[in-house]
């Protein structure tokens, strides 16, 4: 799946959490507790029953009978479905939207079992002769009589007592005929609105992962229960049914006296359950037919018209070359349909061969969208791609692996891009916005091991909890210093040999590190210390990182576990004590030294030494204060005697080190001195990402006057720059980092009143509001200045954004308008922004919780946001945001309330909020947000403590070095 919690790669680095994250935290954690809670104890419509014993929610539940148990039981093997399904498009005279469908599962029996036990949820079963289910046997096969039938709540299960066992070896198939709601809950089978030249329009789509298939049609959705799917969908004759296969054939008959037609599909490849799609739509496509693979994408009609669909297009042929030649293996399906949807939770959606998107990760305008949206495009393609061998083709037993599929879709999406789009140079923005954004996840006492035990993951919420920056960030991260290590020659080797060997089939992590340890005992010389196996357990199996010491004077080298507050207690507990097999490139006196394995060898002398190189190690570093000095000279004296990549390290090294105690904030603070002859993207990306948590902690502090004549001092050459660059700005720079790099220049330069910055975006803004229909701003920077004219203007300019916000067709500037809308400085035009997320006619459920989370991100909004949730919490949760807020997937930021203590004390509220929420509701549990609410009180913790102690160090040595 694409990254939920993907907004803005830019965005998402900003900041590391403070009040404001708290503060939407403790807002979804509401959110998570009441779904909980309703679930654990609601009856939804057609579960008629639920033989566990009540339980009031005080008490735990103990787990009696197979039924009560999440994991299905391992005695029988689905093998095939046969799945018809009619969505009606139109409601009901209730109002509503439904479907009907019929399902034949063939399952083995592996173990004789009086029990049939299959998930579903959420969905009315028609009686079939007295039971929810018929049984009928294969080959002639004995068929025990159904004793009874009944659903589980809980568990989400169907159940069928027989009054025989089912014979080993013997197989057999279950049919169901069933009735939903098409709801509009982005989940399962659901419903999907947009206008088009004002007529409404419903399509029906689907999601499954994690645990939705079930409410589609009765299945084992489960990873590892893999079938083959014959689907037939029965739709309006106006439209178009698309699912995983190729169409087989489509015609028109009558059903119930109602003109319809009847599509059916190919038979799937054996694939697990999450991965089945159909859609109903009358959308349009562009396509590609080469070498016997048919490749379309499919959006609304305008958006094909306008050829919005056609970078996506041309983008996926490249990709898809590159992959098949990175995995030596074809890509196995007939064709690649590729969805853009109006309503879509996720990024994206890896269903295999029938790929949804929401439209702002696949539709691309070359005259109203960004370099920004163009590489998310590709980003976002390129990870769902990669899934169709890693994920798809081999796919993980059971979720506590997750991290296998995200972490290796989120390296390589890196990789293909760059082979589709070679000057791009986005290889090294993994550091960024992989690495940079693991680390400060990683660095917390209540973080996770990539790979958990698989009695920590069982229930929806669990599973649903690993879909988090450590899945995504830290799995891609670890894999990249994997294939550094190993070379990525043999890396591949290993993949490939992999992919072969259990196509179709589930693995775990031990099977690849076998196949990569075969590819390297055929490769003599390779050099590392101890099997793959070995090595990269430490890296999965325990959470946290280290930070490696290097002490030039004595020669030493050492590591410890980092954590960012160095008082938190590490509860869980490592069978490697927290002792990493760290591989480490190092270079000294700027010539690259042979790879070296932590403890072999020592370093000393009198010339600088920098340690990962490339940063292509998962850990941070830390040197005697003479390396320091050496290093921060050669910043100020030949920065570029450094990779940028390993300025960037530096910078964003220093800073967390010295919010972790290690060093000084002072020392930190002086690898930024430099930046005022810096000038390319990464150094600077990672500097204001750490900057921006002094702008956000100090805001409203007499710090922050100090902070910002320092930070216009280190900026001021950069807008400069840019500004001669792009001929007083009215060009666009052709390198595609100094793109982004421009982007920065204009944000920050207004943002600490660089002389002419505020005027520039000022004037923009006003002949755009004279000429709406002649938006002279380039697209590159309209998040920039649209955020800017909002906050510096009053009622007009916001009422002005809202009706562009309304009239825009691409969903990109859309969101570029919604997100500026939030940074109004007026209160009551905020209020009023709030009260507009409780109505989806004018915020779509599915943007309602950025839209809040964007308000929270501003001063000024951030108090109202507290009081706003408080005060129509009930309304909120009614018509709260399908799929609901997830709290770890928040942008991470920091804020300030109105004076300069009464910032600390609101996070000390929050904190005491935390806490007391935490206690309040321990016993009903928090579900997919436990872990949010450990790291946000852990988070909002630190943050007191640092403020505390550095406040009036970080103020003299801004005034001493602003002047």
């Amino acid at each position: 799946m694409g990254k939920v919690y993907y907004v803005s790669k830019n965005v998402g680095l900003v900041g590391l959490a403070l009040a404001a994250t708290a503060l939407v935290t403790i807002v979804a954690l509401s959110i998570a507790y009441n779904n909980e809670k309703a679930k654990n104890l609601g009856n939804h419509g057609g579960e008629v029953s639920d033989t566990s014993t009540p339980v009031p929610p005080t008490i735990p539940f103990i787990p009696k009978d197979p039924w009560d148990h999440y994991r299905l039981p391992t005695s029988l093997i689905p093998a095939s479905y046969n799945i018809t399904l009619w969505p009606q498009l139109e409601p009901n005279a209730d109002g509503v939207y439904t479907f009907t469908g019929r399902s034949a599962v063939v399952f083995r029996c592996v173990r004789a079992t009086d029990l049939i036990i299959i998930h579903c949820h959420k969905l009315n079963l028609t009686s079939i002769r007295g039971h929810h289910a018929e049984l009928s046997g294969l080959d002639g096969a004995a068929v025990p009589d159904v004793q009874r039938t009944w659903l589980v709540v809980r568990t989400e299960f169907l159940v069928v007592q027989l009054r025989g066992s089912l014979t080993a070896g013997a197989s057999y198939v279950l049919q169901t005929e069933f009735g939903g709601e098409l709801a509009d809950d982005l989940k399962g089978f659901y419903r999907s609105e947009y206008a088009e030249n004002g007529v409404k329009k419903v399509i029906a789509t689907s999601q499954m992962q994690v645990t939705h298939a079930r409410k589609a049609f009765p299945c084992f959705d489960e990873p590892a229960m893999k079938a083959i799917f014959n689907v037939t969908i029965i739709h309006s004759r106006d439209t178009t049914a698309l699912s995983n296969g190729m169409q087989i054939y489509s015609e028109n008959t009558l059903i119930d006296n109602k003109p319809v037609r009847v599509t059916v599909f190919e038979p799937t490849k054996r694939m697990s359950t999450y991965l089945l799609a159909f859609i109903v739509t009358d959308f349009s496509y562009n396509y590609l037919n080469q070498s016997n693979l048919l490749v379309r994408i499919w959006a609304q009609r305008i958006a094909i018209e306008q050829g919005h669909g056609d970078y996506a297009l041309n983008l996926t042929e490249p990709v898809l070359h590159f992959y098949q030649k990175y995995y030596n293996t074809s890509y196995p399906l007939s064709k690649l349909d590729q969805i853009a949807l109006p309503d879509f939770n996720a990024g994206a959606m890896e269903n295999w061969g029938l790929v949804t998107y929401r439209d702002t990760a696949l539709l691309f305008d070359p005259r109203l969208s960004s370099t920004g949206n163009k590489e998310r495009v590709s980003t976002v393609i390129s990870h769902e791609l990669a899934h169709m061998w890693f994920g798809n083709l081999v796919t993980l037993r059971w979720w506590n692996d997750l991290w296998l599929n995200e972490g290796f879709a989120t390296y390589v999406e890196y990789l293909g891009v760059d082979y589709a789009e070679p000057s791009w140079n986005v290889k090294d923005h993994i550091v960024l916005y992989e690495m940079q954004r693991a680390f400060a996840v990683d660095a917390l006492a209540s973080s996770h091991p990539l790979s958990r035990g698989e009695e920590e993951v069982n229930t929806p919420a669990e599973i649903a909890e690993m879909f988090n920056t450590i899945s995504y960030s830290k799995g891609s991260a670890v894999l990249r210093m994997l294939s550094a290590f190993l070379t990525e020659r043999v890396f591949v080797v290993g993949l490939s040999s992999y992919l072969k060997a259990f196509a179709f089939s589930n693995t775990d992590d031990s099977d690849l590190w076998d196949h990569l340890q075969q590819a390297v005992d055929r490769t003599p010389g390779l050099g590392i210390p101890l099997s793959v196996k070995d090595i990269m357990s430490r890296w999965t199996l325990q959470m946290g990182f280290p930070v490696v010491t290097i002490d030039t004077r004595t020669g030493n080298i050492n590591q410890t576990h980092f954590l960012l507050d160095p008082d938190s207690i590490v509860e869980r507990p490592s069978q490697f004590n927290y002792i990493w097999y760290i591989p480490v490139k190092w270079m000294r006196n700027g010539v690259e030294q042979k790879q070296y394995w932590l403890l072999q060898k020592t370093v000393s002398g009198q010339e600088w030494v920098l340690a990962n190189t490339n940063v292509s190690g998962f850990f941070r570093v830390n040197y005697d204060q003479d390396n320091w000095d050496r290093l921060i000279d050669l910043l100020s004296t030949n920065h570029q005697a450094l990779p940028a990549i390993n300025r960037a390290q530096i910078i964003d090294d220093a800073f967390n080190l010295a919010r972790a105690e290690i060093i000084s904030t002072k020392l930190a603070l002086r690898t930024t001195k430099y930046l005022s002859k810096e000038r390319d993207y990464i150094p600077w990306q990672s500097a204001l990402g750490n900057l921006n948590y002094f702008i956000l902690m100090f805001d409203r502090t007499e710090v922050f006057g100090a902070l910002q004549a320092y930070l216009r001092k280190q900026v001021r050459p950069l807008f400069k720059h840019f500004q001669m660059l792009t001929a007083n700005w009215t060009i666009i720079p052709a390198n595609h980092d100094d793109q982004y790099n421009q982007i920065n220049a204009v944000k920050m330069a207004c943002r600490v009143e660089v002389e002419g910055c505020r005027e520039l975006i000022k004037g923009w803004y006003r002949q755009w509001m004279e000429n709406p229909s002649h938006n002279p701003i380039h697209p590159n920077l309209r998040s920039t200045v649209y955020c800017h004219g909002v906050a510096l203007g009053g009622v007009e300019e916001w009422d002005f954004t809202w009706r562009m916000c309304r009239n825009a067709t691409l969903g990109s500037e859309a969101m570029k308008l919604r997100s500026a809308l939030a940074c109004s400085k007026t209160p009551w035009l905020l209020n009023r922004y709030l009260e507009y997320t409780l109505d989806p006619t004018k915020v779509r459920k599915q943007d309602a919780s950025f839209t809040i989370q964007e308000i929270s991100n501003n001063v000024v909004g951030m108090p109202l946001v507290w009081n706003f949730v408080r005060e129509r919490w009930k309304i909120l949760h009614k018509v709260r945001v399908a799929g609901g807020m997830q709290p770890t997937h928040l942008p991470s930021t920091e804020s300030a309330e109105h004076d300069a203590w009464t910032q600390l004390r609101f996070c000390f509220f929050l904190s005491l909020q935390l806490v007391k929420f935490k206690k309040d509701n321990i016993r009903v549990g928090f579900g997919s947000a436990t872990l949010a609410l450990e790291q946000a009180i852990e988070k909002t913790t630190a943050n007191i403590k640092w403020v505390t102690e550095n406040k009036v160090e970080v103020l003299q040595w801004l005034t001493e070095e602003a002047t």
